[in-house]
This record gives C-alpha cells, structure tokens and sequence, in this order.
C-alpha cells in the first residue's frame, strides 16, 4: 500500500487539514495546523509529503516519522512539527482503516471507556464567567477553563489581583465544591507576577494553573511549581520530549502536549509515556478541529495517565464554521455528563465529510492572534 497522493485544505475557521491517499483507494485525515500560520505549515507539509512520503509504503509509520523529523541537517520547531503532526495523524488514520481498528486499539488497547472534558469560558478578556459557567454546567459539562487576565503587565498589580480572585470566586461559586475550574496564564505575567496570581488562586482550588511562565522560561518554572500545592500545567508550546523534559524536571504536574504540534500522535504518545514515569498526567492541548481532536481521544483512550480533554466546540476564537461542519456522524463527539465515549471507528474514528472539506477549501480568511499593547505603548503578551 503506497502513497500517491497528498492534498491539503484551509477551511473555516482558521484549520487546516491533510489529505493521504494510497494506491489502493484507502483515505487518511490529518490535521497540521499551527494557529495563525497555515499556509506556512501547508507549504511544509507539502515539502514533507514529496521528500519523503509520495510513493512510499503508507504502512511504515515510525520510519516515516524518523525520515520527516530528522531526515533534514535543520529540523524541530513549530512549523515542521505541526506538519509532521498531521501526516502522522493521516498515517495512523490509514493504518487503522486498513487493519479495521482504532489507532488506540494498534497502540495497545483501551485503558478507560469514556474521558472527561471541559469547555472554555470567559474569553480572552474575562468576563461573564458565572453565566458562561452556569450554563456548562446546565450543559453536563462539570470542568471548565479561563484565561487569568486580559492584557496585563507583565506584574499584576492590586487591582489585577483583584480582578483574578473575583473571577476564581464566581467560578467556585458557579461550579460548586465538585465541579473544577482551570486558569490559563498564556505566560502573559512574569515568574514574580505568576507567584503572585498562583497564591492568589489558592484558597479556590483550581484544578490547574496553566503555562504561568513563557516556554523559553521553563528553566524558571521550578520556582512556580515548588512555591504552590496548586499543580501547575505547561506544554502547549513544547513540541518535543526533548523540549517537555525541563518542564517535568522543573515540577509540573499537568503535560499538555498538542497532538497537531508536538509530532502527531507518534511523539504524543512517547510523550505521555515520558510523563507516567514522572508521575505527571497529560491534558492535551486541543483549541481546533475534528481530526485533531479525534487524535487526541485515540490517545487518550490508551494512556493510563490521562487527565482531562479540552476541546473547541463553541470556543470564542472560532467564527464562520464549527467543528461538526466537517464530520459526517456528529455522534462521535457528542457530549455524555461532559464526558466522550471511546470511539469504535478505524483509524482516527471519525469520517470526514470530504464534500464540506473541498468546498470550503480556500474560505477561511487569514487568522492571526491579537497583537496587544500596553497602555505606554510597549508590547504585551496575548
């Protein structure tokens, strides 16, 4: 079975999608994406796709992710990781449909039945989080999660401080004591100012604070993780185990590697393996679409340190298309007591509705994330 063909698709709201065609008809889907630069990682993905994998045998999936990562003098970061991330998710998707299973059934088999998820509330300046929260909760979901501040100096002041606690006190107060919130960082304070808004968090229990210090700092994260009993969740922007290994010896609790960015589910399983034996468990990364959340459940579903899923159904960033847009069984990511069911399909577990895929090829206007400032004209983190 061999490779003969390699297509990408930009489509609504800002995703991109793989295509991987074999000689005797069989069809994988990937998701090789890195937010705000598609075309970027559509040019690599095609270099990819003609280098190294176009007439070659579709089934060698390690050797294919060897030839993809290192079979170039310069390699790594995100654009070459996320193109190899979703060829290696089409990979799999094709190995499963040609040996009628899921990816997680070739990669040992289930672990759980069903894995817990949460939605994103408040936006990216805060705001009407018990009503958004509320209505998660209406909605069966018992996890959430929230940006700590809109833009902000890099060390927050009292009013700042005040503002994060108020929110962290409406979420508890909407979730109530068994329900869990997280707090994203986006690395928008400094070590100083993490400590600060991490202690500051403590007395509501977060179920984790997220990335409260850049990726280039994580040879400072030790400091935030060893000042609070609150576990502390990085690696969004790590794209390697050789990148998340500082994070796990600096203390973090939660891994968040991005199954679109961090090598595909290949390097994502090596990852969480990595993790387990620092008895760390993973929460992948997942603000986009189907496929690559449909690779991440395959992981998920055969990992025993597994967390919790974040998905982008109804996520503020998206506009003009939604994640089902694309899929032809919606019930494969239909929502239990906030939970999904483990997925039975080959391959990824989810068919694609290449009809919608083509015709909204080309569709999406460029994305790009807010550029902000700070109030004396100096650049601030987004």
């Amino acid at each position: 079975m061999k490779i003969t063909r390699v297509e990408t698709f930009a489509v609504p709201p800002r995703w991109l999608f793989c295509r991987v065609e074999t000689d005797d008809g069989l069809v994988g889907w990937g998701e090789p994406v890195i937010e705000g630069r598609a075309e970027t990682v559509r040019t690599a993905v095609h270099e990819l796709a003609e280098q190294f994998l176009i007439g070659a045998e579709a089934l060698r999936i390690e050797d294919h992710w060897q030839l993809m990562t290192k079979g170039s003098f310069y390699r790594g970061g995100p654009v070459l990781s996320s193109a190899v991330a979703g060829l290696d998710q089409a990979l799999w998707d094709l190995a499963g449909k040609a040996y009628g299973a899921p990816a997680h059934q070739l990669l040992g088999g289930p672990v759980r039945e069903r894995v817990r998820a949460y939605c994103w509330v408040g936006g990216d300046e805060p705001a009407q989080v018990s009503e958004q929260i509320t209505a998660q909760r209406e909605a069966g979901f018992t996890a959430v999660k929230m940006n700590a501040a809109g833009r902000t100096g890099r060390l927050p002041d009292g009013a700042e401080l005040r503002a994060l606690t108020a929110r962290a006190e409406a979420a508890r107060e909407a979730l109530g004591p068994a329900g869990d919130f997280a707090v994203d960082f986006h690395g928008r304070f400094s070590v100083a100012g993490a400590l600060k808004a991490v202690r500051a968090l403590e007395p509501y229990g977060p179920l984790f604070v997220e990335e409260p210090v850049l990726p280039e700092y994580t040879h400072l994260l030790g400091r935030v993780a060893s000042a609070t009993g609150t576990p502390v969740a990085t690696g969004e922007r790590l794209y390697s185990r050789t990148e998340v290994l500082p994070a796990l010896q600096a203390g973090v609790a939660v891994l968040q590697p991005d199954l679109s960015h961090a090598g595909g589910l290949s390097e994502c399983r090596r990852i969480a393996a990595l993790a387990e034996t620092w008895d760390v468990v993973v929460a992948p990364h997942c603000p986009l679409g189907p496929l690559a959340l449909a690779a991440c459940l395959q992981l998920a579903f055969c990992t025993p340190n597994f967390l919790i899923q974040e998905q982008s159904i109804g996520i503020h960033y998206h506009g003009g298309a939604e994640l089902l847009d694309y899929v032809v069984d919606r019930e494969v990511f239909r929502f239990h007591e906030g939970h999904l069911l483990r997925p039975t399909g080959p391959g990824l577990g989810v068919e694609v509705d290449e009809r919608a895929v083509r015709a909204a090829d080309g569709r999406a206007r460029p994305w790009h994330n807010p550029v902000w400032r700070q109030p004396d004209g100096s650049f601030a983190e987004w």
